[in-house]
């Protein structure tokens, strides 16, 4: 069982939700990002390391802006795979790395050489927001033989053929997007959130986790009560940008999470 499942097989025997935190590599600095991320790991079940990228398609202003100034300050894949590294030698907690496409497909070697790589750094998964499952078909083996495990999206308006299809694909668990948008911090969630998961879980064993959109108590609870697992990004990153902790706001979401 890998880190991830059993993360998700922990918080359900304690009648919760896995609580997954996002942070962007490198941002606002290499220092400070690991201060942030050692804090939010002291708190959540899963840390989401975003690799920085030019054109982030699936994300909002917040997380776009983190990914352009990590890059204005030098953090490549490469400076995203040793920062891994580094939080794996202090935690034993799952990490996972959302990248985009690109950065795979153009690395050094290939997509074959990235996922070999990212599984030695330490990471036990991947999040592939803009690579279609029917499109992995080589990235999704070399993961498979190094046991790194491959996360796609699901969205309110996939279709049941679709759902099929992303969740044989994805290893961990599914990530279902609250809303038909991009990431951001929000008032609230998506009315279908509760309805989308039924449909994941109508078609698939793996936990479901929903992200995009929830900020606070109030936007998580409602996703607890309905998924696995609640995604928190933008609003952490935020929280960095200006120069504060996210550990109060990491208690806030844990304690949203409970049952």
């Amino acid at each position: 069982m890998s880190r991830i499942a059993a993360a998700f097989v922990a918080s359900k025997a304690e009648n919760r939700a896995a609580f997954i935190a996002y942070l962007t590599a490198g941002f606002p600095d290499v220092s400070s990002f690991l201060a942030a991320a050692r804090e939010l790991l002291e708190v959540a079940d899963v840390l989401e390391v975003g690799l920085p990228y030019s054109d982030p398609l699936g994300d909002g202003p917040t997380i776009q802006r983190s990914s352009q100034h990590a890059l204005e300050s030098g953090v490549t894949p490469a400076k995203t795979l040793k920062l891994v590294a580094q939080l794996r030698s202090e935690t034993d907690k799952p990490l996972l790395v959302m990248t985009y496409y690109n950065p795979v497909y153009t690395f050094p070697g290939g997509e074959g050489a990235f996922v070999r790589e990212l599984k030695s750094a330490g990471a036990d998964g991947v999040i592939l927001p803009d690579l279609p499952p029917e499109e992995a078909e080589g990235l999704i083996p070399v993961a498979r033989q190094v046991d790194l495990d491959t996360v796609f999206l699901v969205a309110p308006t996939s279709t049941e053929a679709r759902l099929r299809l992303v969740t044989s694909a994805c290893r961990g668990f599914v990530y279902a997007v609250s809303v038909t948008g991009v990431t951001g911090a929000r008032e609230a969630v998506g009315s279908e959130v509760p309805e989308l998961v039924r449909r994941v879980k109508a078609v698939s064993e793996l936990p479901v986790a929903v992200g995009f959109g929830v900020s606070n108590a109030s936007t998580a609870r409602p996703v607890a009560q309905a998924a696995d697992g609640v995604v928190v990004g933008s609003a952490l990153v935020r929280l960095v940008e200006g120069g504060s902790s996210p550990r109060d706001l990491a208690h806030e979401i844990a304690d949203a999470c409970k049952r």
